[in-house]
């Protein structure tokens, strides 16, 4: 990223107040390090929130990136893109899946994953579609996913939200099961396998076992 030689007195007026950042910017990076622009080295265990998953100045994506925007920056989705086709037959190689979805962040992969549970729901007849989702969880700060997410701190002054999510603890079969009652209009069980800003809890692989047990018997996504 590009970042100011000097941090200002009142760093970056013009932007807005969103985020609580640190007095910091940082210059460069290579592999799993990262330099501020005063010259200090850290561990980068944030990696962008999981956006640099491969560090930074890759040896192979950095010529990969260098060689495709010589050639084109960006093609839109009304015309074929051979490059993506052969990315997602990868990934269904790997996955087992049979088709994937590009997108530009986890916010819009979130909320296209909402929008194909509900279709889901209406094709099958159902009017008002419910989706379980997870106290503590986080999905994002559009309305849709910032509705599925379990935090009230983050969701309070952005009301009303989106109705149609049923709450639930992580690692509780139990709470599943028992949504049988009075929730005939479930259409699908949206979670983190890991949750994050949850405080860095991970549903255990028996209790994802029994939740795709209980979407597979009941017709759930």
């Amino acid at each position: 990223m590009n970042a100011p030689e000097k941090l200002f007195a009142a760093p970056e007026p013009h932007v807005m107040k969103t985020y609580g950042r640190l007095p910091m910017a940082l210059s460069h990076g290579r592999g799993c390090w990262v330099w501020d622009t005063d010259g200090k080295k850290y561990l980068d265990g944030l990696a962008g929130i999981a956006v640099n998953t491969l560090g930074h100045a890759h040896p192979k994506l950095v010529p990969a990136l260098h060689d495709q925007i010589n050639k084109i920056v960006h093609s839109s989705n009304y015309y074929l893109v051979p490059l993506q086709e052969q990315l997602a037959a990868k990934l269904c190689e790997l996955s087992g899946m049979t088709n994937a979805f590009f997108c530009n962040s986890g916010l819009e992969a979130n909320e296209a994953a909402l929008k194909i549970a509900r279709k889901f729901g209406h094709d099958k007849g159902i009017e008002r579609p419910e989706i379980v989702v997870y106290e503590s969880a986080f999905h994002g700060r559009s309305i849709a996913t910032l509705s599925a997410t379990g935090n009230a701190k983050v969701q309070a002054g952005f009301g009303p939200l989106v109705e149609g999510f049923v709450r639930v603890p992580l690692n509780d079969s139990a709470a599943i099961e028992n949504l049988s009652h009075g929730h005939p209009n479930i259409v699908a069980v949206f979670l983190e396998v890991i949750q994050g800003e949850g405080g860095v809890r991970p549903a255990t692989i028996d209790y994802l076992r029994e939740v795709r047990r209980i979407c597979d018997e009941r017709g759930w996504l």
